[in-house]
């Protein structure tokens, strides 16, 4: 899979072959007399399908890795799984009638959307079902009472921003900072927070109210009245996988020699395919499988993608933490989840599973009550990484506060 420009080519071809009216399922061998169905929730296809396609494909290689296994036991059964998933297209009205298709089919445990418009009109249908899902989007009303159904699937903007500003003060002497958004909901309000973060630090704003619209092609404009202000760092805040690239390759052109990062994941390769060296010292939040921390099972689960999709992207490593704590926090609870989620909810505050990916062992939690006041977010582990050839070279690893 290449994300180039945008090459979701193989991505989408290898979903094309089982796509039906927007679904796309992955069977359970024949034999298998108990399945239970998960689902995933997402935008596959378009400028985004970097973040929804990759999504999907890695719950199918780790929902493979279960069943060749001979499946997940929950009390005395075992099940093969079986992953449905709906591309709501990047779409509000796409995400809700994709919540009720699988609603429909009895899934009560699903991976997604991935944008905070999307999100939300999920929340909805999630809510009033008493659904579980695991959204990859920032907006605090999604975790926060009354709403109980949505799990943060990753680390927030406004989360590891600050991390990766001080760090940048710290080590780069960064004074001054500039932000720049695609003209929508999603990333403006990351722009926001991540301005609002960069102020309570001491640094000085010189831009945060310039925008480029959806589908620009020549970023040679907008940069340049960003780059006007002399910033030391730009922020690309929420830029989806199709726009990253251009817009390093446009502000070194352009001639600005300071540092740029995003807070949302990315896939090196696919960068600097398109920026090639100008991409070298881009910083990137996510991912989460930096090779320096990488477990042996990691590994083996790297090994599976690549096998399934053709080629790994990092963005993965993230979004397996999501399928893992959903069937660890199963297999905790009981028979008693796969019908009642109020079972599954009530286990959050006290579960403690065992994390597979990391070197050094440790534990899966759902942490969030300091930003949320309740649990509502998967401790997945803050990795902030740097470009370098098509590859990361990892900056700093921490954890979520809880």
């Amino acid at each position: 899979m290449k994300l180039k420009g945008f090459e979701v080519t193989r991505l989408v071809r290898s979903m094309a072959l089982a796509t039906t009216a927007g679904v796309f399922a992955l069977a359970a061998p024949a034999q298998a007399a108990d399945t239970l169905k998960l689902g995933a929730l997402g935008v596959m296809s378009g400028p985004f399908a970097g973040w929804g396609g990759v999504m999907c494909q890695t719950f199918k290689s780790r929902a493979g890795m279960w069943n060749d296994d001979g499946g997940v036991k929950i009390g005395d059964k075992t099940y093969q799984i079986e992953v449905v998933c709906v591309d709501d297209k990047g779409d509000p009205k796409g995400a809700q009638t994709g919540a009720e298709k699988l609603i429909s089919e009895g899934i009560k445990y699903i991976q997604g959307p991935n944008t905070d418009s999307t999100a939300e009109s999920a929340k909805t249908v999630m809510e009033a079902n008493k659904t579980i899902n695991m959204p990859y989007a920032f907006s605090k009303s999604l975790y926060t009472p009354p709403a109980s159904q949505s799990i943060l699937g990753m680390v927030a903007s406004y989360q590891v921003g600050p991390v990766i500003y001080k760090w940048l003060m710290d080590n780069k002497g960064t004074k001054k900072i500039a932000f720049l958004s695609e003209n929508n909901a999603d990333p403006i309000n990351q722009r926001n927070e991540g301005s609002a973060a960069a102020k309570a630090l001491g640094l000085e704003v010189v831009s945060d109210q310039e925008t480029y619209e959806t589908g620009t092609t020549d970023f040679f404009p907008v940069l340049t009245k960003v780059i006007g202000t002399a910033p030391d760092h730009i922020v690309l805040s929420g830029v989806n996988p199709s726009d990253v690239g251009p817009l390093i390759k446009a502000a070194r052109e352009l001639g600005f020699e300071g540092t740029m990062s995003t807070e949302t994941g990315q896939d090196p390769k696919a960068i600097f395919e398109v920026a090639g060296e100008a991409a070298n010292g881009f910083i990137v939040a996510g991912g989460a499988s930096t090779e320096a921390i990488r477990s042996d099972f990691m590994v083996k689960f790297i090994e599976r993608y690549t096998k399934d999709w053709g080629e790994w992207n990092d963005v993965a490593g993230l979004f397996v933490y999501g399928p893992e704590i959903m069937v660890q926090t199963l297999q905790a609870v009981g028979p008693s989840a796969l019908d009642d989620t109020e079972a599954f909810k009530a286990a959050l505050d006290g579960f403690s599973g065992t994390n597979p990916f990391l070197k050094d062992g440790g534990t899966l939690r759902y942490v969030g009550r300091k930003d949320y006041g309740q649990a509502r977010q998967v401790s997945v582990p803050i990795v902030v990484q740097v470009v370098k050839d098509g590859a990361y070279e990892p900056l700093f690893v921490g954890e979520l506060a809880d």
